[in-house]
C-alpha cells in the first residue's frame, strides 16, 4: 500500500479524505444535522472518487480500456445497487425509479458530454473504438424501449392495471439481463478482437501493482457506499434549505453525486487521450444500470419491499431517457470527438436540469 500513500502525500486534492471519518463521526453524533451532513458527504466523496480513479487507471493499464472501463462502471453501480436495494426495503419505490432514471440520463449526457469536452480542450481531435461505442449505445436503446412499453401501455390503456404492469415488468426484466449477458458474451469473448483501444495514453504513469489497485477498487467502493447512505438520507433535508425540488434532486443532484467516482475517472481518461476508457465508462455505466441493475431491482423487490417495483415510469422520465439514448447513438456514430461535440451534448443535459430544477413540486 506504499503506492497509496505515494499518491496521497503529492495529490493535495486526496488530502479532503480526513473528511471521510469526520462525516462517519457526525452522521453518529449530529444525525438530524441534515445541511451539515450533506456537505460532509460531499467533501468525502470527491477525494474517494480521485482514488477510485487512480486504482481504475492501474487495472486498465493491465488489462485493457474496455475491461477497465467495465470495470469502473461496474463497482461504481455497485454503490447505487446498495442505496437502492435500502430504499426498496424502506418502500421508497419512487425514490428508486428517480434514481435509476437519473442515472442513466446522468451518466449518457453529462459524463459523456465532458468527456468530450474536456478531451477536445485539450486535443484538437480525439477518436475512440465506435463499435464499442455503438454497442453500448445500442444496448442503452434497447433498455429505453424496455422501459418506454409499461408506461405507453398504461397510459394508452386504462384497464391495463397494476397486475398486468407488474407480469409485464418480471419478463421484461428477465429479457434485459439476458441481453446484458449476451452483450458482455459478445464484447469480452466471441468478438474481443473489435473492441480494442484506437488511441493510447500520451502521458505514461507508473501504475500501482494490479494486485494493490484492486484492494484499492473494493475498499473504497465500499467507503463511497456507506458516505452515498448519508448522503442520500441528508439530501432532501438539505434541498430544502438550497431551494432545491424534489425532482431535480433525485435526478440532478443524487446522480451526480452517486456517479462522482466513475465520471473522475472518465474525465482523467479524456484529458489523457484514452477516450475509449471515458466513453466506455460513461456509455457502459447506462446501459448497465438499464439493462441489469434496474432489471435486478424488479426481481428483488418481490423478496424485500413492502410492494413490488414495476417498470413504469413516469412519462417525463422516459422522455429524457429517450432523447438521451438517441443522442449518445448520434454521437457516437463516427468514432471522433471534438470539444463542441461535447458542449452540444452538455446543453441537452442543461436543458433537462433546468426544466426540472424549475419544475413546481408535485409535477410529472
Amino acid at each position: 500500500m506504499i503506492a497509496v500513500l505515494k499518491e496521497v502525500r503529492h495529490n493535495p486534492l486526496l488530502w479532503l479524505l480526513i473528511f471521510v471519518p469526520i462525516v462517519f463521526v457526525a452522521g453518529q453524533t449530529s444525525p438530524e444535522a441534515h445541511t451539515l451532513l450533506f456537505v460532509l458527504s460531499v467533501l468525502a466523496i470527491v477525494p474517494l472518487a480521485a482514488l477510485l480513479s487512480h486504482a481504475t487507471e492501474s487495472v486498465a493499464a493491465k488489462t485493457g480500456d474496455a475491461v477497465g472501463g467495465l470495470l469502473n462502471a461496474t463497482l461504481g453501480n455497485l454503490t447505487e445497487l446498495v442505496i437502492a436495494l435500502a430504499a426498496l426495503r424502506a418502500g421508497q419505490t419512487m425514490l428508486v425509479k428517480a434514481s435509476v432514471a437519473g442515472a442513466i440520463v446522468t451518466n449518457t449526457l453529462f459524463m459523456l458530454g465532458a468527456s468530450f469536452l474536456l478531451g477536445g480542450l485539450k486535443y484538437h481531435t480525439q477518436e475512440y473504438n465506435r463499435v464499442s461505442a455503438r454497442l453500448q449505445a445500442g444496448l442503452l436503446f434497447l433498455a429505453t424501449i424496455a422501459l418506454l412499453v409499461p408506461s405507453a401501455v398504461a397510459e394508452a390503456d386504462s384497464k391495463a392495471g397494476s397486475e398486468f404492469t407488474n407480469k409485464l415488468s418480471v419478463g421484461l426484466a428477465v429479457l434485459l439481463i439476458v441481453a446484458y449477458g449476451l452483450g458482455m458474451f459478445f464484447s469480452l469473448g466471441t468478438h474481443r478482437e473489435f473492441f480494442g483501444s484506437v488511441t493510447q495514453s500520451e502521458e505514461e504513469e507508473q501504475p500501482w501493482p494490479i494486485a494493490v489497485a484492486l484492494v484499492t477498487l473494493a475498499g473504497v467502493t465500499l467507503l463511497v457506499a456507506l458516505v452515498s447512505e448519508i448522503f442520500v438520507e441528508s439530501v432532501q433535508e438539505a434541498a430544502v434549505a438550497f431551494g432545491m425540488t424534489p425532482a431535480f434532486v433525485g435526478f440532478i443532484v443524487v446522480a451526480l453525486v452517486g456517479a462522482a467516482a466513475e465520471m473522475t475517472a472518465a474525465f482523467s481518461g479524456a484529458r489523457k487521450n484514452r477516450l475509449d476508457l471515458s466513453v466506455g465508462i460513461a456509455l457502459g455505466s447506462a446501459s448497465q444500470i438499464a439493462l441489469f441493475v434496474a432489471p435486478v431491482l424488479v426481481l428483488v423487490s418481490y423478496l424485500i419491499a413492502p410492494t413490488p417495483m414495476n417498470l413504469q415510469f413516469w412519462p417525463g422520465a422516459v422522455v429524457m431517457m429517450l432523447v438521451a439514448s438517441l443522442t449518445a447513438s448520434l454521437v457516437t456514430n463516427s468514432g471522433r470527438s471534438t470539444w463542441f461535440v461535447g458542449a452540444l451534448v452538455l446543453m441537452v443535459y442543461l436543458i433537462f436540469a433546468m426544466t426540472l430544477y424549475l419544475l413546481p413540486p408535485g409535477a410529472r
